[in-house]
């Protein structure tokens, strides 16, 4: 029986163009995380392994634009979004009851990580309020997965498997990453820089990355949705 399923479409590996779209999936996330959680964890886990330095660079950074609702720049791990189909080949992922009555995945082969990994993040964003939150730290953690055992994998997203299996390299803290994004000491996580300064420091690079001012033209966009993440994300951890 099929307990979740993801469709992920996606450029044939042999166009040089790449794109992602969404398709029409089976996601249940109640109670939370759900079977549609689970199998959007596993597809990250899974195919998060694959990611060189660079990747996992921008892997971070969408998933903290994510969590303060920004809008995303394209393209993001060297993939466009479209709405649209047309072109696109599609590879599914599915969570489903295997014989013994024990949880299974079913995850489609693919010759490039990352639109398996976008289609995941870009579902679990769709989602409402606290659904999306509990689903984006799953997804945090996901990332953080060392291994081939799909068994251990889904204990682990349960919550089931011990932290040991976690790969401490990509655990990086949002508001640590928000701080070295401003330019801020990224150990001060206990004094944070006051509302004030991380204003008048965000308007600075702001102003800075604007191609009036010297910036990229072509980064631009880019560079400001992610310095307005990094802002949202210290003056909400500075009013919580």
């Amino acid at each position: 029986m099929i307990l979740a399923e993801l469709n992920v479409w996606h450029s044939r590996p042999a166009v040089p163009t790449r794109r992602v779209a969404l398709g029409e999936d089976q996601l249940k996330f109640e109670p939370q995380p759900g079977p549609g959680g689970l199998l959007l964890g596993a597809v990250v886990a899974v195919y998060a392994q694959q990611l060189g330095d660079e990747e996992n660079n921008d892997l971070t950074a969408l998933l903290n634009l994510l969590e303060v609702g920004a809008r995303i720049p394209q393209p993001r791990l060297r993939h466009r979004l479209q709405r649209d189909r047309i072109g696109l080949t599609r590879s599914t992922h599915r969570l489903v009851t295997a014989t013994n009555g024990r949880m299974s995945l079913d995850l489609a082969p693919g010759d490039r990580p990352e639109p398996h990994i976008l289609a995941a993040l870009y579902r679990a964003s769709d989602q409402p309020g606290d659904t999306r939150r509990a689903l984006l730290t799953l997804l945090r953690s996901a990332r953080r997965w060392q291994g081939h055992d799909h068994d251990d994998l889904l204990r682990y997203l349960s919550g089931d498997l011990p932290k040991g299996t976690w790969d401490s390299r990509v655990d990086v803290d949002p508001i640590v990453w928000a701080l070295g994004i401003l330019g801020f000491p990224q150990q001060q996580t206990e004094n944070l820089p006051d509302s004030r300064l991380v204003r008048r420091t965000f308007r600075r690079l702001l102003r800075n990355a604007h191609p009036d001012h010297g910036g990229s033209a072509e980064d631009a966009g880019s560079r400001i949705e992610t310095l307005t993440a990094a802002r949202n994300i210290l003056l909400d951890r500075r009013s919580a």
